[in-house]
């Protein structure tokens, strides 16, 4: 037997209704939201007992309110990555057959008539291109690993100063947003990015800007009797009010889309490209230039 009257999956199933649907939908499988409130085994009015073992048994079986980052990459392995391009392995095969070719000489080579200072400068091409190579390799790494450093110091920053107040005891309580669990009461006001999806219980002239979600730049009027859901991610515009968590961490609707999208590590590879074709040029103009300058020299000769 299940210890809450509603499922994981069915909190997320009833966060993917709107407007009037979700009314419904909370009215007809649960009663309302005091019959939610009931199942998910909360008071509206004091919120869950301030009871530690209670809390961890709800993180347990809803999840916590976190969404787990990727494991950090070493420098070495950005390198690895970096070298994976398939125009940069040709181009060290290039650097190494020509720097092979610029020491070889045939044995019983005729090299009358030669110019032996040309044939000593063949190194020199072979040279500029690996060096080129390792410099856009290590550049493509350290950029991936400067930006992955800035990026895990920022997140760890808003997950130890982004608090929220809810009721615990019959207490309002600021906790850390890490430490949220579905059947809270969180109190939301003017200027609060909601860290999880909840529905509403009371509401104040609240409105709501879920364009970091929907898209929708116009502000939503929010209300009990209206349109109950509030999605996280989100930012209140106006009002205040108070919700019953029902999503956190990858649950919530912000966690599903980042799970789904991977929109970070996307970002990331397209701006590794980038900087591979750009050394790609650099490299084909240093290429060029030690071509006309070695032509040059023999020519001057």
């Amino acid at each position: 037997m299940p210890e809450y009257g509603a499922s994981l999956e069915e909190l997320r199933a009833l966060m993917e209704y709107r407007s009037a649907e979700a009314k419904e939908k909370i009215d007809t499988d649960y009663g309302g939201t005091a019959g939610l409130c009931e199942k998910l085994k909360t008071d509206p009015n004091n919120g869950l007992p301030n009871n530690e073992e209670e809390l961890e048994r709800r993180r347990n079986v809803f999840g916590a309110n976190e969404i787990p980052p990727h494991p950090p990459k070493c420098f070495l392995q950005l390198v690895w990555e970096a070298l994976q391009d398939v125009t940069l392995v040709i181009l060290l095969v290039s650097a190494i057959v020509s720097l092979a070719l610029s020491f070889y000489r045939p044995p019983g080579e005729d090299t009358a008539g030669t110019d032996d200072s040309e044939h000593d400068a063949g190194w020199i091409e072979g040279v500029a291109i690996l060096i080129s190579v390792i410099v856009v390799v290590l550049v493509t790494a350290l950029n991936d690993y400067t930006k992955e450093r800035q990026f895990r110091g920022l997140q760890a920053k808003i997950e130890t100063e982004h608090r929220f107040f809810v009721l615990r005891g019959g207490q309002s309580v600021q906790v850390v947003v890490n430490e949220l669990v579905v059947g809270d009461i969180a109190q939301i006001k003017y200027g609060d990015l909601i860290p999880s999806d909840g529905v509403l219980i009371q509401s104040n002239d609240l409105k709501m800007d879920e364009s970091s979600l929907t898209g929708e730049s116009d502000q939503i009027r929010k209300s009990p009797d209206h349109d109950p859901i509030i999605l996280s991610g989100t930012h209140v515009m106006e009002g205040s009010g108070k919700m019953l968590v029902t999503a956190v961490g990858v649950n919530s609707q912000t966690g599903i889309i980042m799970t789904l999208l991977g929109a970070a590590k996307t970002v990331a590879e397209e701006e590794r490209k980038t900087a591979k074709r750009e050394g790609m040029i650099m490299i084909s103009i240093t290429t060029i230039n030690f071509r006309s300058f070695s032509s040059a020299v023999c020519v001057f000769e």
